[in-house]
C-alpha cells in the first residue's frame, strides 16, 4: 500500500514539474511580447514627437453635434 501511494505522489510531482515548465514558458514568451509591444510603443512616440503635424489637431475638438 505504502509504495502504491509514493509512486501516485512520484507521478503527481512529475506531472506538476510539467505544468510548471509549460507556464514558465508561456510566461517568458508573454515577457518578450511585452518588450517588444513597449519598445514599438516608444518608437511610436519618438515618432510622434519628431513630426508635430502629423496628428491633425481637429481629433481635440469636440464634434458638432455635442
Amino acid at each position: 500500500m505504502e509504495d502504491k501511494r509514493l509512486v501516485e505522489l512520484e507521478i503527481r510531482y512529475t506531472q506538476q514539474q510539467e505544468l510548471l515548465q509549460e507556464l514558465s514558458d508561456v510566461l517568458y514568451q508573454q515577457g518578450r511580447v511585452i518588450d517588444a509591444l513597449q519598445a514599438e510603443l516608444e518608437r511610436l512616440k519618438r515618432k510622434l514627437d519628431a513630426e508635430p503635424g502629423l496628428v491633425d489637431a481637429r481629433q481635440h475638438e469636440r464634434p458638432p453635434h455635442y
